[in-house]
C-alpha cells in the first residue's frame, strides 16, 4: 500500500514559527529590495573605479553619498566597506585591481555570441555600456547603444539614475534608427541587472535582436563600448562637472553629434562613424595592435 504524503503550506508553516504570512511575504520582498538596492551601490562602484581604480572607501562613500540618496537607498559608510569586503572590492596595497561589472544578481545571464565572431557591416552587432558624468554634487548616467563595425552611437540617454528606465530609451533611439532588417542583429552588453531585466530582455526580444553578455569579467569582452566612454569623456571633456542636468545634456548632444559625424577613426580606415556605417566588409586598421611581453620575449627568442 502506497503512503500518502502531504506537503504544509506557507500558512501552517508560519502558525508553527508564530509567525503570519503577511510577515513571510513582507520579509521576502524586503529582502529583494535589498538584493537589487546592494546591486545599484555596486554598479555605481564599478562606474567610479573604472577611472579612479585605487579610491577607498572614505572617498567613494563621499562621492556616493548624492546618488545613493537619489537612489532612496540607506547606506552608511560602514555598510558600503561591508559590501564592498563581500565582493572583493577593497582595495588592497601592491595587487591589481580589476575593475569588472558586478553580476550577483537573481536574473538570467546570457552567453558570449560575438567571441570570435567577424563583424563585416553596420548593424550586425551592437554593443551598449553605461557611464557616469558629474552634475553637481551628484552623477547622472550616460547609456550608449554603439555599432560595433562602423562605431557610430546608435542611441544614447542621459538619466539621473542607474535604473534600467536609462538604457531602454537608449536603445529605443537606437532601435528607431536601425535600417538594416535582413541582418543577424546581436545585442552586446555587460552582464549589469538594467540588461538582464525583464523589460530590457523582451524590448530585445521584441525587435528580433540575439541577446549577448560578457562571461569572463573581463573588460575587453567589451572593449568597444569601454573605448567610446573613453573617447567622450576624455577626448570631447565629457569627464568635467556641469553645473545642472540641462548643461550636461546639451554637451553630451553636441560630443555625440561631432563624434559621429567628425570623428576620423582609426579602426575604420580613417572614416568617420556616419561614414563608415555605409560600408561593408573588413575596414582597414590604421594602427598596431599592442605587443604582449611574453609574446615579445617569444619573438626574440625567435629571431
Amino acid at each position: 500500500m502506497k503512503e500518502s504524503h502531504t506537503q504544509a503550506g506557507i500558512g501552517p508553516l508560519c502558525m508553527l514559527f508564530g509567525k503570519t504570512r503577511y510577515a513571510f511575504y513582507k520579509k521576502e520582498k524586503n529582502k529583494q529590495r535589498w538584493l537589487n538596492e546592494e546591486q545599484i551601490v555596486l554598479e555605481l562602484v564599478a562606474m567610479i573605479r573604472r577611472e579612479l581604480p585605487r579610491i577607498g572607501t572614505p572617498k567613494l562613500y563621499h562621492m556616493l553619498k548624492k546618488p545613493i540618496q537619489d537612489h532612496r537607498i540607506k547606506m552608511g559608510r560602514d555598510s558600503l566597506h561591508r559590501l564592498l569586503c563581500e565582493n572583493g572590492l577593497t582595495v588592497r596595497p601592491r595587487k591589481r585591481y580589476v575593475v569588472t561589472t558586478d553580476s550577483r544578481h537573481w536574473m538570467k545571464k546570457y552567453p558570449n555570441l560575438i567571441k570570435d565572431l567577424e563583424v563585416n557591416e553596420s548593424e550586425q552587432v551592437w554593443v551598449s555600456d553605461i557611464t557616469y558624468i558629474q552634475v553637481g554634487e551628484g552623477f547622472n548616467f550616460l547609456s550608449l547603444v554603439t555599432d560595433a563595425y562602423s562605431k557610430q552611437i546608435m542611441g544614447f540617454c542621459l538619466h539621473p539614475t542607474l535604473e534600467a528606465e536609462g538604457c531602454m530609451n537608449a536603445l529605443k533611439m537606437a532601435l528607431s534608427q536601425k535600417t538594416k532588417y535582413d541582418t543577424s542583429h546581436i545585442h552586446h552588453s555587460d552582464r549589469g541587472a538594467q540588461y538582464c531585466c525583464a523589460d530590457y530582455v523582451n524590448l530585445l526580444l521584441a525587435a528580433g535582436l540575439g541577446i549577448s553578455m560578457t562571461q569572463n569579467k573581463d573588460p575587453y569582452e567589451n572593449a568597444i563600448a569601454e573605448r567610446v566612454n573613453g573617447i567622450l569623456k576624455y577626448e570631447f571633456s565629457l569627464n568635467r562637472e556641469f553645473a545642472n542636468p540641462p548643461q550636461a545634456l546639451e554637451a553630451v548632444q553636441k560630443s555625440i553629434r561631432a563624434y559621429n559625424q567628425l570623428r576620423p577613426h582609426m579602426s575604420c580606415n580613417y572614416l568617420t562613424p556616419v561614414q563608415a556605417h555605409q560600408m561593408k566588409g573588413t575596414l582597414e586598421k590604421k594602427w598596431k595592435p599592442k605587443v604582449k611581453q611574453k609574446e615579445k620575449e617569444l619573438l626574440i627568442e625567435c629571431f
